[in-house]
């Protein structure tokens, strides 16, 4: 038992040493707005002019915007690039052997990729919105891009006109002879179309749209997940009563 306790013991001392030491950051929490219509129709506009461009959504359809107020008309006037008919799915033109030339890999299809991504810091909408807010400026890459929430990433950063270029400042802390370098916030070196404030907006619309895209009825899941609750209740106590009544005269 003992020798049991401390392989435990060591494990956890390890998987803790390596989270401190690992060059990811914390995940901040994505803003929840799933049931903000107009929140989720900005998202579906930044996804399929930013993201619609390389990677695929090929288990969702164009006319599915129809739950989140879009009219087919709508859809069909400002987001159908890649095809001409509603019902279609989210497909891109891309080629998957240029790009595999031209990013290292094909980029992944992002139906499901804000339930794909959740992981010990989180959701996976919360590693989104950490990952699309943490992209700087490294001339020692390829595409002349590095992200905080996944080092050494293949994907240039897409959104980098409205954010503007930022590199991040740490700060040395020296102990025991080493130094460790702590994150301590970003340095903009230019300016974007938004604002920081108004860039976090977008990108917390972007995410709930790709959470929403994950599981498009999962609204519609919650709503009737309580009234089943409040039926189990009612019909609890319901049953409760009638066994009361039921064996009153035999006890």
């Amino acid at each position: 038992m003992k020798k049991i306790i401390l392989s435990l013991l060591i494990s956890l001392a390890t998987s803790l040493t390596v989270h401190a030491n690992s060059d990811t950051i914390a995940w901040d929490k994505a803003p929840n707005k799933l049931n903000d219509l107009s929140a989720l129709q900005h998202g579906a506009k930044l996804f399929v002019n930013y993201c619609l461009n390389c990677h695929s959504a090929a288990y969702m359809r164009f006319n599915r915007l129809t739950d989140i107020g879009l009219s087919p008309q709508e859809i069909k006037d400002n987001l159908l690039f890649t095809t001409d008919k509603v019902g279609e799915t989210m497909k891109v033109t891309m080629d998957p052997k240029q790009a595999k030339d031209w990013f290292g890999g094909a980029p992944p299809d992002l139906t499901v990729i804000a339930r794909s991504r959740a992981g010990h810091g989180g959701t996976g909408a919360d590693y989104l919105y950490t990952y699309l807010r943490t992209y700087y400026r490294d001339e020692s890459k390829a595409t002349g891009w590095n992200n905080l929430a996944f080092p050494n990433v293949a994907m240039p950063h897409v959104l980098w006109e409205l954010q503007g270029q930022r590199k991040p400042i740490y700060d040395t802390i020296e102990s025991h002879g080493h130094e460790t370098h702590v994150f301590k916030g970003w340095q903009q070196i230019t300016p974007g179309k938004l604002s920081p404030a108004e860039y976090d907006e977008a990108v917390a619309d972007l995410v709930n749209y790709m959470q929403w895209m994950s599981e498009p009825s999962q609204n519609i899941r919650v709503r009737i997940g309580v009234w089943v609750m409040i039926f189990l209740l009612i019909f609890m106590f319901i049953a409760w009563r009638l066994n009361a009544s039921f064996w009153k005269d035999i006890r």
